[in-house]
This record gives structure tokens, sequence and C-alpha cells, in this order.
């Protein structure tokens, strides 16, 4: 039933995100679009952004879901843009009613268990550090939230799928060697 009622208010959240900017929503008018109550929203979240929080985090998972490995990641990172252009009115209120440290925040999250789940793979060996696996992870992580705000700040213009067939140029075989240099450096 929780998770029920977590989907039901992330849904509210999305559909009134579609009509007006974050900052103009309460959680009454949540709870009134599904039905619950606001204690039963107080129960799940303790604010509209912890729920905005969760309603990201969760869609990516979903866009991730079994694209995170070394071999299918552009998969993985495709079907986020995808998500977000799909859902481009709920995603430029939010956008424009929070700061960029927030979405920045969300967006590391979306992608952070992909980038480590890569570098996982890559380090069958285990010879990386988690710092220095963190460290790799971080370097990209920055560098798709660059190319994503960048993309989400020219009104989603280009292609997810050219962008990602660019950005898979730039990084083909880097990820494998950074592994491979920090494995040398800690021999």
């Amino acid at each position: 039933m929780s998770k029920y009622t977590k989907q039901a208010l992330g849904e509210s959240l999305k559909k009134l995100l579609t009509e007006k900017p974050l900052n103009k929503i309460t959680v009454t008018e949540i709870v009134n679009d599904c039905g619950l109550n606001r204690m039963t929203f107080y129960y799940h979240f303790q604010d509209i952004y912890d729920l905005l929080e969760w309603v990201c985090v969760e869609d990516a998972e979903k866009a991730l879901k079994g694209k995170s490995s070394y071999s299918n990641w552009q998969d993985g990172m495709y079907n986020v843009l995808e998500l977000i252009r799909e859902n481009k009115a709920f995603v430029m209120h939010a956008y424009h009613s929070i700061s960029r440290d927030y979405l920045e925040m969300y967006a590391f999250r979306l992608t952070d268990a992909l980038f480590i789940s890569v570098i996982d793979e890559l380090d069958k060996d285990n010879r990386l550090s988690p710092d220095d696996k963190e460290f790799i992870a971080s370097f990209y992580k920055y560098a798709f939230l660059g190319i994503m705000m960048n993309w989400v700040d020219n009104d989603m213009k280009e292609d997810p799928k050219e962008l990602i067939e660019r950005l898979s140029i730039v990084v083909e075989g880097d990820i494998t060697n950074a592994v491979e240099r920090f494995s040398e450096r800690r021999v």
C-alpha cells in the first residue's frame, strides 16, 4: 500500500507540475488531486521537494533498469534523456522552480548508480579503492550533467540519440583507460 500511495502522490505532483511551477503547488493541492490527506503525505515525505526527489529517482531507476553495464550505458543515458523530454512540461516547471543545486543533486542520483556499476564491472579484480571509483564516477557524472543541463537550457532541441552518440564518441574507451591507469597507480 505504501508504494501505491507514494506513486499516487508522485503522479499528482507530475500532473500539477505540467500546469504550474513547483513553488505554486501546495501539499493540499497534491493530496486533493489524488484523494489522500495531508497526514498521509507527511507520513511518506518531509515536503514537496522530498516528493520531487522520490519521483525523479523512481523514474530514473525505471529508465536505467538493465542499462547499467559498460556495453549498454549509452542506452541508459538515452532513456534518461528521453524520460526528461517526454516529461518536458514537468521538467521545465521543476527546473525553473528550484535551485540548480537541487537539480544537480537529482541528476547525480540518476546517474550515480549507472557509473559506479560500469566502473565495478571494469574493475573485476577489485583493484580500485572506493575513493578512486567515486572519483572516476564523479568525473563522468559531472560531464554528463553539464551536457544534460546545457541540453535542457537549450529547450531540449537536440535529438537525445544524437547527443548520446556524440557523448559516446568523446568518452569511448576512456572509462576503461581511467580504471586501468588508477589500478596501475595502486600497484
